[in-house]
């Protein structure tokens, strides 16, 4: 079985667009720097927002069945990808590395 970590690694701040184009919102994003989830299926786990989810899912689907590799060598593991999530406003970059477990 294998079994993939998302980890969050960098949040970037775009305070000049949020202030031109954003509503304020009263909660954004929740997820902390440091703060992992742990993925054996195609399932989001608790506490990773739906939309940074759908943004990485694809890839954790293929890491998790042992396709890697992207983009010919994009990253120096081949089990593993860095992603941020779609929020054009607060992105939040995540490291995925999947492993046999």
């Amino acid at each position: 079985m294998r079994q993939c970590q998302i980890t969050a690694i960098r949040r970037s701040v775009y305070a000049d667009l949020s202030e031109q184009f954003e509503n304020p919102i009263k909660t954004p994003c929740t997820v902390s720097i440091g703060q992992s989830f742990c993925v054996t299926e195609d399932r989001r786990p608790d506490g990773l927002c739906e939309s940074a989810w759908e943004t990485i899912r694809p890839f954790v689907c293929k890491l998790l069945k042992g396709e890697g590799n992207f983009f010919d060598g994009w990253m120096k593991d081949p089990d593993s990808a860095m992603l941020s999530c779609n929020d054009g406003f607060r992105p939040v970059s995540f490291l995925i590395e999947c492993k046999e477990v």
